[in-house]
C-alpha cells in the first residue's frame, strides 16, 4: 500500500510539474497570429512585419491569420474564446480594445476582462483623403464643398468601429457635415472603391494611402494627429486648417486569450518589443509614418484602460452606434 501510495504522490507531482515545464518551453510549435483585418490593410501589413522578428526571438514561426469582419469583433472573438496557451494571439487595434464595447450594442466577447495584453505594437495618426474628382485642394474647401453638395458624399472605412470609422465620425461631428459612411471589411477594399470613385473620402492609415497619393490617384488633405507627421511635414493637420481641437490618433498591439500564464505573455512580450525595436522594422514603421512602441504588458494594460475611457465618450458624443 505504501509503494502504490508513493507511486500515485509521483505521478501526481509529475503532473502538477508539466504546465510548468510546457511554459518553460514555450514556444514548441508554431503561433496563430489573428489579424481582425483583410488582408494587404494596415493592420495586416504590420502584424506581418512583426512576426518575421518574433520568429527569431521565439524560434517558432509565427502564421498569420486574417479573421476580419464588424469591425474586427470575428477575429478578437475567435482570440477570446481560444485556449490561454500562448500560441493563439490577436492583433489588437483602436477598435477591438477601446471602442467597440461603446459603439456596439453588444459584443460575445469583454475586450478587457476576456484577454491579456501583450505590447502596444505602434501608434499612428491617419491621413484625410479624397478622390480626385472632388475639387477641394484643402480641409477648409472639402468643408465648403460638402456643405454645398449635403449628403452627396459617401465616406468609407475599414469597418465599423476602427479608428478610420470613428476619426471620420469626430470629424463629421466637429464640422457639421452630412457624410454618410460605408463601412468595408478592410482598409484594402475600401481604397480599391476610393480610387475607382465609387467612395469620395477616407480616413485611412499613411502605410496603404500615402503610395496611393503619390501615385496621384488619391489627394491628401491633412493629418489627424495634434502635430504634422514627420512622414509628411508638407501636408497639414485637420486642427490647423480651421478645425479646431480636432486630434485622432490610432493604434495596434498584441494581446493573448485571459488566464494565459504570465511567463508565456512576458515571453511574447519581449518578442515583439525586439521586434518593433529592431533597426529595419522601426526605420519601416517610421517612414510609414507609425512610432514604434514595444511596452511591457503592465504598460499596455493601462494605456487600453485610458483609451476606452477616451474613446467611449467620443462615441457617444457622435452619436455612432452598431447593432
Amino acid at each position: 500500500m505504501k509503494r502504490l501510495a508513493r507511486l500515485a504522490l509521483s505521478a501526481l507531482l509529475a503532473a502538477a510539474a508539466l504546465p510548468a515545464a510546457a511554459q518553460a518551453d514555450f514556444p514548441t510549435k508554431p503561433i496563430r497570429f489573428i489579424v481582425p483585418a483583410a488582408a494587404g490593410g494596415p493592420t495586416d501589413l504590420t502584424a506581418r512585419l512583426i512576426a518575421q522578428e518574433m520568429q527569431k526571438t521565439l524560434g517558432q514561426p509565427v502564421v498569420i491569420e486574417p479573421k476580419p469582419g464588424a469591425g474586427g469583433n470575428v477575429g478578437a472573438d475567435h482570440v477570446a474564446k481560444s485556449a490561454p496557451d500562448g500560441y493563439t494571439i490577436l492583433m489588437a487595434t483602436i477598435g477591438t480594445h477601446a471602442i467597440n464595447q461603446t459603439l456596439y450594442k453588444s459584443l460575445p466577447f469583454d475586450p478587457i476582462k476576456d484577454f491579456a495584453p501583450v505590447s502596444q505594437v505602434v501608434q499612428y495618426p491617419l491621413i484625410f483623403v479624397v478622390h480626385p474628382s472632388i475639387p477641394a485642394k484643402s480641409v477648409r474647401e472639402f468643408i465648403d464643398y460638402a456643405k454645398a453638395n449635403p449628403g452627396k458624399l459617401n465616406r468609407a472605412s475599414g469597418g465599423s468601429g476602427t479608428s478610420m470609422h470613428l476619426s471620420g465620425e469626430l470629424f463629421r461631428s466637429f464640422t457639421g457635415l452630412d457624410l454618410p459612411h460605408i463601412p468595408y471589411k478592410g482598409s484594402a477594399p475600401a481604397l480599391n472603391d476610393l480610387v475607382g470613385g465609387q467612395v469620395h473620402l477616407m480616413f485611412d492609415s499613411m502605410m496603404t494611402a500615402l503610395p496611393l497619393v503619390k501615385a496621384g490617384k488619391l489627394r491628401a488633405l491633412g493629418v489627424t494627429g495634434a502635430t504634422r507627421s514627420p512622414a509628411v511635414p508638407d501636408i497639414p493637420t485637420i486642427a490647423e486648417q480651421g478645425v479646431a481641437g480636432y486630434s485622432a490618433v490610432g493604434w495596434i498591439g498584441v494581446v493573448a486569450p485571459a488566464k494565459t500564464p504570465p511567463e508565456i505573455v512576458a515571453k511574447l512580450s519581449k518578442a515583439v518589443a525586439a521586434a518593433v525595436k529592431a533597426p529595419a522594422v522601426a526605420e519601416r514603421l517610421t517612414a510609414q509614418a507609425a512610432e514604434p512602441v514595444g511596452s511591457t504588458p503592465e504598460e499596455f494594460a493601462a494605456f487600453i484602460q485610458a483609451e476606452t475611457k477616451k474613446w467611449e465618450r467620443a462615441v457617444r458624443d457622435s452619436g455612432a452606434r452598431v447593432e
